[in-house]
C-alpha cells in the first residue's frame, strides 16, 4: 500500500535533542496514522549549520520543496509560530491540505468502526 507524503511542522523546542524526540514522536503518530512522514527537523542538522545564514535559507528552501511535494502538512503541538503559519500559507496557496496531528488520530479513529 502507498502511503500519501505527510510534511510535519511544529514549534521545535531550541533544544536540537528535544526538538529531534518531539519530531520523531510526531513522525510516529503520523506512520501510524497511515502516512509517510517528512520532518527535515529530524535530519537536516545532521548535515546543515543553521548558525551559517546560507545554510538556513538551505534549509528552509529544502524544507519547501518537501512541502510542495506532499500530500498533506500536518500541524503538530498547541503552539503556533511564524514558521508554522508560513508552512499553512504556502500549503494553501498550492492546494495542499492542512489539517492538525490530532485531526488525522481523529479520522482514523472513526476508522476503526
Amino acid at each position: 500500500m502507498k502511503r500519501p507524503l505527510a510534511y510535519i511542522t511544529a514549534a521545535w523546542s531550541g533544544d536540537p535533542c528535544e526538538a529531534t524526540e518531539q519530531a520523531a514522536k510526531y513522525c510516529r503518530a503520523v506512520y501510524e496514522a497511515g502516512f509517510s512522514p517528512i520532518c527535515p527537523t529530524l535530519y537536516q542538522p545532521l548535515f546543515l549549520n543553521d548558525a551559517v545564514p546560507e545554510e538556513h535559507k538551505s534549509g528552509i528552501d529544502m524544507g519547501r520543496d518537501l512541502l510542495r511535494r506532499s500530500h498533506v502538512l500536518v500541524v503538530c503541538g498547541s503552539i503556533s509560530t511564524e514558521g508554522m503559519k508560513n508552512d499553512v500559507a504556502v500549503a494553501q496557496r498550492l492546494g495542499i491540505t492542512a489539517t492538525t496531528l490530532d485531526g488525522i488520530l481523529t479520522v482514523k479513529r472513526q476508522g476503526r468502526r
